[in-house]
């Protein structure tokens, strides 16, 4: 089964069947947000997707009988693992004589000794070879050349995965030029995949390690606003071709896009994506969301959104802003709209200068001396919603200093909206 054809619906259990139409769609959706497979598959079917290249960097590597490496780069929770787990599930089942996959992580496996040792214990395990644990690197290393020359003849790859591949470019490097040099031989059929949120991972490479390692790089972005868009119907829309009754699907499905057409909605889809585009934070969200479904409709409104959102934001800074009085407001106000104006010197002198500029073109009732300023600037550090950019300068005075803000907008439009009586302000 390719990963295009993932089912979309769970088999419909004894204890299932008992429950209500609108349980059995909460099971569904949340199978669905919990399977990256599923998630994911979505991305499959265009011809110039990561998915589509990694497939043929692998598989014409496997028919070829070539070496090959490539690096998988972006940001965590934006599909890396979960593209190669879904191109590694295909090729199995196109394949299943022809590949053996081994796994390593750099925050395990990053010492050459460990790595080769992993490596030697997962071929052990795959080839059922007794496997020893007292073997020294160099046995090891011979190991896995053998290894590679022995499954090269009988037309096999073996498929290295290295996730956190940066962690694996620290020190000398021993353990990624043992492997790369190793694939050298004539004889040998390897690919080595390596995953990392550096996007300069490659350039960590030594020398010599580098001339070894084909320069392929897959780089994986938050998904756009149109991909997003599909994403959000390819999860939780319900299948039409299901066992749910055809009027629930309807209305769930008809009451779920005109949602999605609510410039409100598009509001909350922003200010996600604000704090964190990845396809992780999106799961989360998702998650509460259907958790805050009211199983008495049966239907997704507004408003489970709505809390969702609250539920997944960083809460602490949000209580924390509660207490704040309307001089500290006025002052991350000004932080924030120097930020906006991309102002090098933050310090407490340049956020006096934005005050007075609120006062003067507002004419705002709520303007304070500069020595409470003062106060109200010290209490926002020891509050930890501001902070100095580095610890030199100590002995300097604070109202010199460079601070920076430790809260994103969102999170302060958000605690300005909840402020009973709060000031006017734009930023």
């Amino acid at each position: 089964m390719s990963a295009a054809t993932v089912s979309s619906s769970p088999k419909i259990t004894e204890k299932m069947a008992r429950e209500s139409p609108a349980e059995q769609a909460q099971v569904l959706v949340k199978s669905r947000i919990c399977n990256p497979n599923f998630i994911f598959s979505i991305f499959s079917n265009p011809p110039d997707s990561n998915y589509s290249k990694l497939k043929y960097i692998i598989s014409s590597s496997l028919t070829e009988a070539c070496n090959n490496s490539v690096l998988l780069l972006g940001p965590r929770g934006c599909g890396k693992v979960a593209i190669l787990e879904l191109v590694l599930e295909d090729l199995l089942e196109e394949y299943p004589d022809m590949i053996s996959v081994i796994k390593l992580n750099g925050l395990l496996h990053c010492d050459h000794n460990c790595a080769l040792k992993e490596i030697s214990r997962q071929l052990c395990q795959e080839h059922q070879l007794l496997f020893s644990k007292m073997a020294s690197f160099d046995d090891n290393a011979q190991f896995m050349v053998s290894m590679l020359r022995e499954c090269g003849l009988a037309h096999k790859t073996i498929i290295f995965v290295l996730d956190e591949f940066d962690l694996f470019a620290q020190g000398k490097q021993l353990f990624l030029y043992s492997l790369l040099d190793a694939m050298q031989s004539v004889t040998s059929q390897a690919v080595v995949i390596g995953i990392s949120c550096r996007l300069d991972a490659d350039q960590l490479l030594e020398k010599r390690v580098r001339s070894r390692f084909s320069h392929r790089k897959l780089l994986f972005l938050p998904p756009s606003r149109e991909d997003t868009e599909r994403l959000l119907e390819h999860i939780l829309l319900l299948p039409t071709n299901s066992s749910f009754p055809h009027e629930y699907v309807t209305a769930f499905n008809v009451k779920l896009l005109k949602i999605f057409a609510d410039y409100k909605f598009k509001e909350i889809v922003d200010t996600l994506s604000y704090s964190d585009s990845t396809v992780n934070h999106l799961q989360r969200f998702l998650f509460s969301t259907v958790s805050h479904m009211d199983l008495k409709s049966g239907l997704l409104s507004l408003e489970n959104f709505k809390a969702a959102l609250s539920t997944i934001q960083r809460q602490p800074k949000l209580e924390v802003l509660k207490d704040c009085s309307i001089l500290e407001l006025y002052i991350l106000v000004c932080m924030k709209r120097l930020e906006a104006k991309e102002q090098e010197l933050r310090n407490f002198n340049a956020i006096m200068k934005e005050y007075k500029s609120i006062h003067d073109t507002f004419q705002t009732s709520n303007y304070y001396a500069r020595n409470v300023c003062l106060r109200a600037f010290e209490h926002l550090l020891q509050r930890e919603l501001i902070s100095f950019e580095d610890n030199r300068g100590h002995g300097q005075s604070a109202e010199f200093r460079p601070v920076k803000l430790l809260i994103s907008r969102p999170e302060l439009y958000q605690g300005l909206k909840s402020y009973p009586s709060c000031p006017v302000s734009s930023f």
